[in-house]
C-alpha cells in the first residue's frame, strides 16, 4: 500500500505534467446517484488489491460518439457509443479521436463540436457503504465498487493534498468516511458539498472480517478492453461516421462496439464476457 507522501508526490508530479466499459453488471457498484436531494452516503474508501497501484482508485477515460440512430431501423432514435480512449495506456495521440479533435480548440468555431467528442473521465474506488439512505438490496459481498464523476474525484484529490490530512483515509485504523452529499444546481446533481469527516475511525470488527474473507479487488480489472489495432481503426471510423451524421451501422461495427441493448450481428464471433473478477487477498 502506498504511504499518504507517496501519493502527494505522484499526484504533484502529475499536476506538474499538466495531469493526465467494462463495468460488471451486479449490484456490487453503489449508485450514489440515486439518492435524494440533500440526502447523504457515507463511503469508507479501501485500497486497491494491486498493490502496483499508487493509488486507490483507478482512471476510466472513455468518449461518446453520437449518432442520428441505427441503420436500417424504422423511427430510429438517437444512439450514443462509449468507446475506450486509448490514452488510458499509451502517450496523448494515440487515441484516433483526440487526434483528431485536438486541433479543433484553436478553432472557435469547432471548439463546441470538439468538447462533444472529449474523453469524458471517471474514477473507480472500492469500499464500505456505511451510511445509506437507499432502499437496496446488499450484495453479499459488502465491499462495493463506486464510480466518482470529477466533481467528486477532484474534493477527494484536493483533500489529499492538503498538509492537515495526516493519515491515508484508506487506512485500516485511523482512516477517514467520506460523506457523498446531492444538492442541485442549474436543474443538474451537485456534490460539491461532499467531504471527508472530521474524525478518523477505525474499520469495525465486521469490516475487518469482510475484508480477510473476500480480500481487495483489483480495481483495473474493472476498466475498459485496451483496444487492438483493428479496434482502433473501428473507432477511428465510428468516430467519421459520427461527425458525418451517418447512423451506427451494426452489421460494420456491431463485433466491436454497439449502444446499449444492441446485440451483435448474427454468426458474429464476439468475446465471451470474462467473469467478475476475484478480489486479491488483502495484505496486512
Amino acid at each position: 500500500m502506498a504511504s499518504l507522501a507517496e501519493i502527494r508526490a505522484k499526484l504533484a508530479n502529475m499536476e506538474s505534467k499538466g495531469g493526465s466499459s467494462q463495468t460488471q453488471s451486479d449490484n456490487a457498484i453503489y449508485p450514489h446517484w440515486n439518492i435524494q436531494e440533500n440526502e447523504t452516503s457515507v463511503l469508507r474508501f479501501l485500497p486497491d488489491g494491486n498493490a502496483s497501484n499508487t493509488f486507490f482508485w483507478a482512471e476510466r477515460q472513455m468518449i461518446r460518439l453520437p449518432f442520428q440512430g441505427i441503420k436500417g431501423e424504422v423511427d430510429s432514435k438517437p444512439t450514443t457509443v462509449q468507446v475506450p480512449c486509448n490514452e488510458m495506456w499509451e502517450p496523448t495521440g494515440s487515441c484516433p479521436v483526440l487526434a483528431e479533435v485536438r486541433p479543433w480548440f484553436k478553432d472557435s468555431s469547432l471548439e463546441e463540436q470538439g468538447r462533444k467528442y472529449w474523453k469524458k473521465r471517471s474514477y473507480v474506488f472500492q469500499g464500505f457503504v456505511r451510511e445509506n439512505p437507499l432502499n437496496e438490496d446488499s450484495p453479499e459481498n459488502p465491499i462495493r465498487r463506486f464510480i466518482m464523476g470529477p466533481q467528486l474525484f477532484n474534493i477527494i484529490k484536493a483533500s489529499l493534498m492538503d498538509p492537515e490530512m495526516e493519515e491515508l483515509p484508506t487506512d485500516y485504523t485511523a482512516g477517514l468516511d467520506f460523506r457523498v452529499t446531492k444538492t442541485t444546481k442549474g436543474g443538474y446533481a451537485d456534490y460539491s458539498t461532499s467531504k471527508w469527516a472530521r474524525k478518523e475511525s477505525a474499520l469495525s470488527e465486521a469490516e475487518q472480517s469482510a475484508v480477510d474473507t473476500n480480500g481487495l479487488f483489483n480495481l483495473s480489472e474493472f476498466l475498459p478492453k485496451k483496444p487492438t489495432e483493428t479496434e482502433l481503426n473501428i473507432i477511428k471510423q465510428m468516430f467519421e461516421d459520427s461527425v458525418d451524421g451517418k447512423p451506427y451501422d451494426t452489421e460494420k461495427y456491431g463485433a466491436y462496439y454497439r449502444p446499449a441493448g444492441v446485440s451483435a450481428p448474427s454468426g458474429t464471433v464476439t468475446k465471451k464476457q470474462t467473469a467478475t473478477p476475484k478480489p486479491t487477498p488483502a495484505v496486512s
